[in-house]
């Protein structure tokens, strides 16, 4: 009897300290990081003895991995609610508002209007000028300097995601060099080393794991690709911009000889990695190119409204704004022996066509071409168009009516493969690039070119209109240089006999016609090739009588006159700005400068707000979540204080019964003496 009492005894002694020190490693790595909680069970040998205890961890996978997922959403957010909102606040900021320098460039238009013959308003008109070139230069900069910290996070973040990838597939290499087939297993800090580094993971990727053979964690992207293998073999990130090296994009380097990166699905990334790339995707680059594009569009609507007037120097007005041009990045695929350079720039007077995007030229043939407008991930938007590559190297593009060009001249030189791209990106850089063409406040052409006269002695009340003017450049009645005037010197039109008739006569002849009333756009509806392209039009007011005369000339010494200043002055009210690639012909597709700049604003200011409530519903679900994880694999003192105490008096009690039989067997002993 004592015999059994002492193997008793020394069974529950042994177990109670197994328990006793299982509850002292608990509460020793209370604030461990990483510390699963532990159990040690026991089972009874025959006899009704103790057996030896196994001690486990207390984990439920599926809150650990629901946990992990909650982690990736909650960090995604929190990356780009600090990105946007920093953005944000820049863009909003009064000092920074592009707005308040285009509405006082437009009020110092309205000054030297009210001026038109002084050079000091014109010198304060150009002044603003120059302060909105540089206030849409100093926007792009904050830009591009935001570009420039998203690519520093993600090499910092690249590099830490794939030392922690290393690290998981060097752990998983001890927990199979630990686990026998005699059944001994990995240690548990092993095991939770491996776990913390595969939740570190999930703050920087969204991620999947399965259970490999030997132990092994397997762990996978939420978009599929393999990160950790079996048997030691993983995948690391790289960073390479392709075609622009300045916008990098995410691959996997896929190891075991293979050469060809995967590609990642930056939509699908989650955690701080996809947070950065989907805020530079959403708000970084479609930022850049909205900006760019009014500048171009503003540039572009005041260079054409001052090439239609004449300067204070009595010359045809020129550019305001110089426009950049970009070359296009070459695609990695594209043939090795390819030469081709692609140059792009704004076609002259299609400011208001360009979209907000950038374009890739894609090699349809030797000689041809297809361009298409592409967003942030490069995806076509809407339909490409075609073109084909003319001499000395321009594209023409083709197609049925109305051809879409998306407001590009663009040019190659050398000779390319079919299928071979270029990206362009126009209006990313244009913001940063357009300067002022002059220097000089004469050259802003407020005068009109023509001035139009209704004879003193006409019969009728009937005037002639001031006149419109659409084209002083090629193919006009202009002449620039040496001496700016009428091409075909002055024009006469004049009321004949019969009734509606008129005849109109210039150096070039007289064209006789008829014209019922309204009597609009008389060139045009003379019905002369050579009059309706003489890049100006004017209207008779009122019911000519016969013999009514009324004459058109160059506006030489008319210095005081305004009438192009007006025409410059509704710019600000025009819709010159495209909303977006694919519209109908029925659609109102334009914005003016002022409503595409506080749309930029308001864009940015949403897509940050939504970030920021998602973020919220997200952090709140994390936390639920690591509640319910922490429910089971983690410490509770008050818990762990009660088994200390129970485990305590469980030893004091097996070491009682160990007393006890010692003293049966002395009595015994004692007995048989």
């Amino acid at each position: 009897m004592s015999f059994n009492l002492m193997n008793i005894g020394t069974s529950g002694i042994r177990a109670s300290s197994e328990l006793l020190q299982t509850t002292s490693k608990n509460i020793s790595n209370l604030n461990t990081k990483g510390y699963i909680r532990e159990r040690t069970e026991h089972t009874t040998m025959v006899g009704n003895q103790v057996g030896r205890g196994e001690t486990v961890r207390l984990i439920n996978e599926f809150a650990q991995k629901q946990l992990n997922r909650d982690i990736s959403n909650k960090t995604y957010y929190e990356q780009f609610v600090t990105e946007a909102s920093r953005v944000d606040t820049l863009f909003a900021e009064d000092s920074n508002s592009l707005n308040k320098s285009i509405n006082s460039l437009f009020n110092n238009l309205q000054e030297a209007m009210n001026q038109p013959s002084s050079r000091v308003t014109r010198s304060l008109f150009l002044t603003d000028a120059e302060n909105l070139t540089e206030q849409m230069d100093r926007l792009s900069g904050i830009v591009f300097d935001q570009g420039n910290i998203v690519n520093q996070q993600l090499d910092l973040f690249a590099d830490e995601a794939n030392n922690l990838i290393q690290k998981i597939s060097d752990l998983n290499g001890q927990v199979t060099s630990l686990n026998t087939p005699t059944g001994t297993k990995a240690s548990s800090s092993v095991l939770n080393e491996r776990d913390q580094a595969i939740s570190d993971l999930a703050e920087l990727v969204d991620l999947e794991t399965l259970d490999g053979p030997n132990g092994e964690k397997l762990v996978f992207l939420g978009s599929g690709q393999a990160l950790v293998m079996e048997n030691g073999t993983f995948n690391a990130f790289s960073l390479a911009g392709d075609p622009d090296p300045n916008v990098r994009e995410l691959k996997l380097d896929v190891r075991d000889g293979q050469a060809v990166a995967l590609d990642v699905n930056s939509s699908t990334l989650k955690g701080k990695i996809g947070g950065l790339l989907a805020f530079r995707d959403e708000i970084l680059h479609p930022a850049q190119n909205q900006l760019g594009q009014i500048g171009i569009a503003l540039a572009d609507a005041f260079n054409e409204q001052n090439k239609k007037g004449m300067d204070l120097d009595g010359n045809l007005g020129g550019d305001l704004f110089t426009i950049p041009s970009v070359t296009g990045f070459p695609y990695s695929a594209n043939a090795a022996a390819s030469t081709a350079v692609v140059t792009a720039t704004l076609e002259a007077g299609k400011g208001s066509e360009i979209p907000a995007t950038d374009f890739r030229v894609t090699y349809t043939s030797a000689t041809t071409v297809e361009v298409a407008a592409v967003d942030s991930n490069g995806d076509v938007i809407g339909t490409p168009s075609t073109g084909t590559i003319a001499s000395p190297g321009n594209i023409v593009f083709t197609g049925t009516a109305p051809i879409e060009t998306f407001g590009l001249e663009v040019s190659i030189t050398g000779a390319a493969a079919a299928g071979d791209s270029y990206l362009i990106k126009l209006n990313s850089t244009a913001a940063g690039n357009i300067e002022l063409a002059t220097d000089r406040p004469e050259h802003l052409a407020l005068a009109s070119p023509i001035r139009t006269k209704t004879a003193a002695d006409n019969i009728s009340s009937a005037n002639i209109s001031v006149g419109t003017v659409s084209n002083t450049g090629a193919g006009s009645n202009f002449t620039a240089a040496p001496t700016p005037s009428l091409t075909n010197g002055t024009i006469t039109i004049q009321k004949t006999a019969n009734t509606d008739e008129y005849t109109i006569t210039d150096g070039s002849g007289t064209v006789t016609f008829t014209l019922a009333p309204p009597t609009e756009n008389m060139l045009f509806n003379s019905g002369s090739a050579t009059l309706g392209s003489y890049g100006f039009d004017f209207d008779i007011e009122g019911t000519p009588q016969e013999g009514d005369t009324f004459t058109v000339e160059f506006n030489t010494g008319g210095f005081d006159d305004n009438r192009n200043g007006l025409e410059l002055s509704k710019l600000q009210s025009s819709e010159l700005v495209r909303e977006n690639v694919i519209t109908t012909t029925t659609a109102d597709n334009l914005q003016t400068f002022n409503e595409a700049y506080a749309g930029l604003v308001t864009d940015v200011g949403v897509v940050a707000n939504q970030a920021k409530t998602n973020g919220t519903a997200f952090e709140a679900l994390a936390a639920q979540s690591e509640a319910w994880f922490e429910s089971m694999s983690g410490v509770n003192l008050d818990e762990e204080a009660a088994n200390l105490l129970r485990f305590q008096q469980s030893y004091s009690a097996s070491a009682q019964i160990i007393t006890t039989a010692r003293t049966i067997f002395d009595t015994l002993l004692s007995a048989t003496r």
